[in-house]
């Protein structure tokens, strides 16, 4: 498939129009890639195998560009620095890092803290290591400049850059205890530290447009505001706060001509309006776990907000080709009359087994071709009960 027909595909979804059939793309665990190495051979690419519709590259974000230190290694556990500042455990018996600690550990070190420019051409230009790239559920050490990953798919694949928002940074700079308590009790110092931040945010959105010259199709916005239950902090403080940043984030993308999608985990809903308001076009995961579906929230977002994600993944790690036909073809109801791209609701997991990822991708191929029939996805769906 040509890339200039997966641009169409999304365009399409994101402005709530039926293209030629429903996007599909996702992220992927290092502990699902292995999965499909031993299913598919060494040399698998996701994206080329399942000729997926866009990607997703993410530029070295940190605030001091240099490589991890090795604080400390015993067996498969791991103790590494980063460029936050941040000291973060990596063990081998667990899924996800743990974060020991922080740079910023008193208010009045947000002032000093140091962020090297947003448009040092090694963020973009620099291979090695960074915490969003190469600090997951395993840690990369080596990973090829943000530039070359654009150019190894910029031809056959949309390319997103990515930017976190302001929440998303900065609690990475001190930690959530810390940013939750000081927005509010310190809020000349954070009120400061976030307008540093912003400046950050938006520069590094633009250096990777002007960098890409016109490779990138679009932008991905990373920022977890919420969680199962709602959002982290009330929607008035982050409209305080955090909204302005992500508003001239967007605004710079529209300039540029960018699709752009905000992932945000948990239950953001009271804040959806205003995304809607600043411009927003596309939000994923819509966890399933944060009570969110789909087909609900087109109801009352249908043609004004495009929603990416929504595919259980615990249906993907059970195993179970009924379950998981029922769960995809239940969620491809909200892509009648666009606004609906297909994907898991965060990330496929270690626990999902390759031949359940491609079972998932051969469902939407063959269900979700435009004009949808749903007449036989209802009557399928009922058998499936």
């Amino acid at each position: 498939m040509s890339k200039q027909q997966k641009l169409l595909r999304l365009q399409a979804a994101l402005d709530h129009k039926e293209g030629d059939r429903v996007p599909v793309s996702d992220f992927f665990w290092t502990g699902f890639l292995k999965n499909a190495r031993k299913a598919w051979g060494e040399d698998v690419d996701i994206y080329r195998k399942f000729d997926l519709d866009y990607i997703v590259v993410n530029p070295n974000m940190d605030p001091v560009i240099q490589d991890f230190e090795i604080l400390r290694q015993e067996g498969d556990d791991i103790l590494v620095k980063t460029g936050f500042g941040a000291t973060v455990l990596r063990r081998g018996d667990l899924p996800m890092p743990h974060f020991e600690e922080f740079s910023i550990k008193e208010p009045e070190e947000m002032a000093g803290f140091v962020i090297e420019p947003a448009n040092d051409p090694r963020r973009l230009e620099r291979s090695g290591g960074d915490q969003i790239n190469g600090l997951g559920d395993a840690i990369t050490f080596e990973i090829p400049s943000w530039i070359s990953r654009v150019d190894a798919y910029c031809e056959d694949f949309p390319v997103f850059g990515s930017v976190c928002e302001g929440y998303e940074y900065v609690w990475r700079c001190m930690g959530t205890e810390n940013a939750l308590y000081w927005m509010m009790l310190e809020p000349e110092l954070f009120g400061d530290f976030m307008q540093r931040v912003g400046d950050f945010l938006v520069g590094l959105t633009k250096a990777q447009i002007e960098k890409a010259k016109g490779k990138l199709s679009g932008m991905y916005i990373w920022g977890d505001i919420a969680y199962v239950n709602g959002m982290l902090f009330s929607p008035e403080k982050w409209r305080e706060i955090f909204k302005p940043i992500t508003q001239r984030i967007i605004a710079e993308c529209n300039k540029a001509g960018l699709m752009m999608i905000y992932h945000g985990c948990g239950n953001a809903t009271p804040v959806y309006e205003d995304f809607i308001e600043i411009g927003l076009k596309g939000y994923n995961p819509v966890e399933v776990k944060a009570h969110l579906d789909v087909v609900e929230l087109k109801k009352t977002y249908g043609g004004r907000l495009a929603f990416v994600g929504n595919i259980d993944v615990r249906e993907l790690e059970s195993g179970d080709k009924r379950r998981i036909k029922r769960e995809v073809l239940y969620k491809l109801q909200a892509a009648q009359g666009g606004g609906y791209i297909c994907q898991s609701d965060h990330s496929v997991s270690s626990d999902v087994a390759a031949e359940s990822y491609a079972y998932m991708v051969e469902l939407a191929r063959e269900y979700g071709t435009f004009p949808l029939d749903m007449e036989r996805i209802k009557k399928e769906l009922e058998e499936l009960q």
